[in-house]
């Protein structure tokens, strides 16, 4: 089967892009260089097509009520114009996906879903929503969404928009325009810096993308592909479904119980179990070493005896710290930082330190 291609395909063609295949999607991996595309997202910005991903809404008097069943967040407490970063579990507490949800009205909501599981979200929701006064409906193929992240994007987009985007905060979202399209334009990204993400009709995503480019070329504004957008979140200690999160992980190994809100009014999907679940005996840290050689998804965790106690879900070389970098999942004894191991890199046992997360923050 053919990979579907964004509205922005033309663009991305045009300015050199090497592509992949991504969860049904043919998108681009990298233009001229991940690293270059990486350090611009810290130095100055970076210009993402995030379209792939998945866009769910639900709208009617019990909409709210219906995404707090569904979901493990409080989603009738977020404040119109606000959004807020979530989970859908399973019975069992197993994560079916991280989600970020959006209130767009009294009786409107956006449920943005991973590209790889988008209609799995969408097909679960539906049936969670039964009995609720609500209507479901996949509206990923209403919206192209596009992403300005580093330190530069909000002067870069501040010619672009009537909004005043000092006044946007973190999590919030607004109706606006963008270079004269009609947008949602959101304080929201998935790279440890500052940023936004616009959602716009497909139609209008050529134009938008366009203006964006011009107006960051005086503050080197580059294209950036999924490639980076990788290291870039590993870096920010953001965690990757299939890789720190799926159905065989609950939000608290993840260190993510935060997003389990026990205390809304009813029931909802997974609570029993995550109430039952107690101290969890494996949990996701941070890992460092000062070897080239990275430690990979699946690599082995050894303790100071060489006992396996845990497994590598992402790692690569931190371009902006200058060494390797890793996440994993190990036993709770082995979870303090500063407590040293080693890991399993093809046969040959590399030293790593635990340490806290997130590897990089930035300074405001």
């Amino acid at each position: 089967m053919e990979s579907r291609r964004t509205p922005l395909h033309a663009e991305h063609e045009a300015l050199g892009a090497q592509f992949t295949d991504f969860a049904g999607w043919r998108m681009p991996l990298r233009y001229e260089s991940e690293l270059a595309e990486h350090h611009a997202v810290r130095t100055s910005a970076g210009l993402f097509d995030l379209t792939h991903m998945g866009e769910i809404v639900l709208t009617g008097p019990e909409a709210g009520k219906a995404l707090d069943y569904a979901l493990v967040g409080h989603s009738s407490a977020i404040g119109v114009g606000r959004a807020r970063y979530t989970m859908i579990c399973e019975a069992d507490g197993g994560v079916v996906d991280d989600l970020i949800v959006y209130r767009l009205g009294d009786q409107e909501f956006l449920v943005v879903a991973n590209a790889s599981n988008a209609a799995v979200v969408h097909e679960a929701i539906v049936a969670r929503a039964q009995g609720f006064d609500t209507e479901v409906a996949d509206r990923s193929a209403d919206y192209a969404l596009l992403a300005v992240q580093g330190p530069a994007s909000l002067a870069i987009l501040e010619g672009l928009t009537p909004t005043d985007l000092g006044t946007v905060k973190y999590y919030a979202s607004y109706r606006s325009q963008v270079a004269g399209r009609p947008v949602l334009l959101a304080r929201t990204g998935y790279t440890g810096e500052d940023g936004f993400e616009l959602f716009t009709a497909p139609a209008d995503a050529p134009h938008v993308w366009r203006a964006l480019l011009e107006a960051g070329a005086a503050h080197d504004l580059r294209p950036a592909g999924l490639g980076c957008r990788d290291t870039l979140r590993l870096e920010a200690g953001m965690p990757l479904y299939g890789n720190e999160l799926g159905l065989d992980r609950t939000p608290f190994h993840a260190n993510l119980g935060r997003v389990v809100k026990f205390d809304k009014p009813g029931d909802f999907v997974g609570r029993e179990a995550l109430e039952k679940l107690g101290d969890v005996d494996t949990t996701l840290v941070g890992l460092t070493t000062t070897s080239r050689r990275a430690p990979r998804h699946g690599y082995p965790v050894l303790d100071a005896e060489g006992t396996p106690i845990g497994e590598i879900t992402s790692g690569a070389l931190s371009p902006t710290l200058g060494y390797s970098v890793a996440m994993a999942y190990v036993t709770k004894a082995n979870a303090q930082p500063g407590t040293q191991l080693s890991v399993d890199v093809r046969g040959r046992r590399e030293p790593v330190e635990v340490v806290a997360l997130p590897f990089y923050k930035r300074n405001s």
